[in-house]
């Protein structure tokens, strides 16, 4: 086949927004999946875009940037991706956990979030059905929200609508070709595709997509379950959480953790979750944990103990060890850029790193420094 600018390998929404930047800044762009867009991570997400959950560094600097390109992304695809800048709000039910909470918020606007303190009593302007009794929460403005199936589509839609992007679906990647010292392409289950660069945003898997290059990238599945329920008339204004949800995300436990994350969504359904286990790629429905999540859910909204439940799925962070994704040129294997590993952040740091990697491909003067999420940081690190 002819040479291609850049090959993208996975056609969630990681590889749709580096296949739309890429193609937006000039390149010739191919996106090959084994399955349909946003068949994985994508399509089991919540299509969160958060700065609440993220310490001050290097991460949470990738998403007040993400957060700027999503606004961005909105003006022109806001309704068909159902984007709503509807703030979260994250609650604390003692006083020693507002204290921490506070104390994160503190160091977070110094890093340029806004989170504006709500006391125990304005609790219920925000969200009139919360339970009583919590010690007070944060309020941050800057949260939003996609649907992330449909963010997925439309951005390849754009790359290939107007860039003359390409998307091919049931392609497996088996190899990668490499020639004089750096990757030039990639093998298939429907034959060879060559590239001038190759981008890996195989998500989850994208320590396999690694590994046929020959180096290491120590990305592990971490499910997740999400409950669904009827629709309802508005009752949720906004991303609604636990405050063990932000130290959850950065927990490097294996085991069960369970915090209480609800929010409404514009078909007027609620989206319940959140758990987190590394249990493989196994999907078995588990009742234990969907009893937990509901449980906790009816803990800080009572009004959904009534309200029926009426599907639950599953889906696998791409989690790394640090909980940093991958990004950028890869020095072990010139020729090829990662972009994965972003965990539960995925959708909310798609922008940044497609346009992040979109600059290193063009020689660019980029708008954040890579090194921190620089693929050859794993050398020491066991999984």
């Amino acid at each position: 086949m002819p040479t291609r600018d850049l090959l993208v390998i996975g056609a969630g929404v990681i590889g749709a927004a580096c296949a739309y930047y890429a193609a937006k800044a000039g390149l010739t762009v191919t996106v090959v999946d084994r399955g349909p867009v946003a068949g994985g991570t994508t399509g089991a997400g919540e299509g969160n875009l958060l700065v609440s959950d993220k310490e001050p560094g290097a991460e949470l600097d990738l998403a007040l940037l993400s957060l700027r390109l999503w606004g961005e992304l909105a003006g022109e695809y806001g309704d068909e991706v159902e984007y709503e800048a509807k703030g979260g709000l994250i609650v604390a039910a003692s006083a020693p956990g507002l204290a921490a909470l506070e104390d994160l918020a503190a160091h977070q606007r110094a890093a340029g979030v806004r989170a504006d303190a709500v006391a125990a009593a304005d609790l219920h302007h925000l969200e009139p059905h919360l339970a009583p009794g919590l010690a007070g929460g944060v309020f941050y403005p800057q949260d939003a929200q996609v649907q992330p199936m449909l963010a997925a589509a439309h951005l390849l839609r754009a790359a290939r609508d107007r860039y003359g992007a390409r998307l091919r679906t049931g392609v497996t990647v088996t190899g990668v070709i490499c020639a004089g010292g750096r990757v030039t392409g990639v093998r298939t289950d429907r034959g060879d595709i060559m590239a001038g660069a190759v981008v890996n945003a195989a998500g989850t898997w994208g320590g396999e997509i690694a590994a046929l290059a020959g180096v290491r990238v120590p990305v592990l599945p971490r499910r997740g379950f999400i409950l669904v329920t009827e629709p309802l008339p508005p009752m949720i204004r906004h991303k609604v959480y636990a405050a063990e949800y932000v130290g959850n995300v950065a927990s490097d436990s294996a085991g069960l953790e369970t915090s209480p994350v609800v929010e409404g969504t514009k078909s007027g359904t609620v989206l319940i979750g959140a758990s987190r286990e590394r249990v493989g790629f196994d999907r078995t429905l588990s009742l234990p944990v969907l009893r937990r999540l509901a449980a906790q859910a009816i803990a800080l909204f009572p009004a959904l103990a009534d309200v029926a439940a009426i599907r639950t799925y599953c889906g696998f962070r791409p989690y790394c060890p640090d909980h940093l994704p991958v990004i950028g040129p890869d020095p072990r294997a010139p020729g090829l850029l990662h972009a994965c590993g972003h965990e539960g952040a995925g959708i909310g740091l798609a922008a940044a790193t497609g346009h992040l990697l979109a600059q290193a491909l063009t020689g660019a003067d980029p708008d954040l420094d890579l090194t921190p999420f620089r693929p050859d940081r794993f050398a020491e690190v066991t999984s």
